[in-house]
């Protein structure tokens, strides 16, 4: 039996009704009156006959437990990215299969960023205030020199699967990518069309700098008062991973002389606090978390979730699955 247990309204959304039916082609399909706590009593009865569990955000945390609960489950498929938030390191030791759509994911977050990588090298967003404020003629060639997108150099922090989903669609336009990845080689990031250099030489000496290492104690605060201050001026950060790895603070503080700009999908905390100069510096464009699935994105990843289980009911590898390794590495 396949258990789906994702809240509403996005079970509705991720599963829409046709790839429900899809899944009851498959193996009888049941849906948790409690995605958020398995172990309630009606979805604990259900849990006992699952052989595969579909999670989504939101969903109830896969522990030792729940497990327990659970003694012929051989799966758990995640419609979406990071798998911590819904199974714990007990899943490997009981020899369960974990499976994350983060391949689904990273594709609108990398769309989102090229946009943004683009505009930023043209100077979109300074054309764009300078405009505004004199509500007349500007001259362009003054107000861009430094801009445009004619071998720009872009740094990619981190070779994360969206980080190198960036790279490949920075491929088409005549620009020089830089990465910095501690546990990539030189090699490693010349086969992805990258120059590997350090931190501190990438913010030196790009003009669009991306963030896309994931969130773990190592890298909490990675991009501190040090490494802003050495961004170039005009230059722009931009943050799709996680408020967490940015000394906030300091960004403002930096951001506050109006020597560079940002682009800012996510904060620590999210969203801002009320009286954050977030909300009101000219030279932050602020979203509120849209870059990953959303819309009719979401159905992506359920449609490979969907994909997923049929390999599980089959006995046949899964195409994404997250094993143990893998797990103390992701975010």
């Amino acid at each position: 039996m396949i258990l789906v247990a994702i809240p509403e309204p996005l079970r509705s959304r991720i599963l829409p009704s046709s790839l429900v039916e899809q899944l009851r082609a498959t193996a009888p399909v049941a849906v948790a009156p409690t995605p958020d706590d398995l172990l309630a009593r009606d979805t604990h009865a259900l849990l006992a006959e699952a052989q595969v569990l579909v999670t989504g955000w939101g969903s109830d945390l896969v522990d030792a437990e729940v497990l327990a609960a659970a003694p012929r489950l051989r799966a758990v498929v995640h419609t979406a990215g990071s798998v911590r938030p819904v199974v714990t390191r007990d899943v490997y030791a009981r020899g369960v299969a974990v499976s994350s759509q983060a391949w689904a994911n990273a594709l609108p977050v990398a769309e989102y960023t090229l946009a943004m990588i683009l505009l930023a090298a043209k100077g979109v967003p300074r054309a764009r205030d300078r405009y505004w404020a004199v509500r007349g003629g500007v001259d362009v060639h003054e107000l861009l020199a430094g801009h445009g997108t004619y071998q720009a150099q872009v740094g990619i922090i981190g070779a994360s699967v969206i980080g190198r989903r960036v790279i490949e669609l920075l491929a088409p336009f005549d620009l020089t990518v830089a990465l910095f990845d501690p546990t990539l080689g030189a090699d490693e990031a010349a086969a992805l069309g990258t120059t590997l250099m350090s931190l501190e030489e990438l913010m030196r000496t790009s003009r669009v700098v991306s963030l896309h290492a994931p969130w773990l104690p190592s890298t909490e605060g990675m991009i501190g008062a040090a490494e802003l201050a050495s961004l170039p001026d005009g230059s722009t950060f931009i943050n799709t991973a996680r408020g967490a790895l940015v000394d906030e603070p300091a960004l403002v503080r930096e951001l506050q002389t109006g020597r560079i700009d940002a682009v800012l999908d996510v904060t620590w905390p999210e969203p801002p606090a009320p009286d954050s100069r977030l909300w009101t510096l000219p030279n932050v464009t602020l979203t509120p978390h849209v870059a990953g699935s959303a819309g009719n994105e979401l159905e992506r990843m359920g449609a490979s979730a969907v994909r997923e289980v049929a390999r599980v009911v089959r006995g046949e590898p899964l195409h994404h699955a997250v094993d143990a390794d893998a797990y103390d590495r992701l975010a």
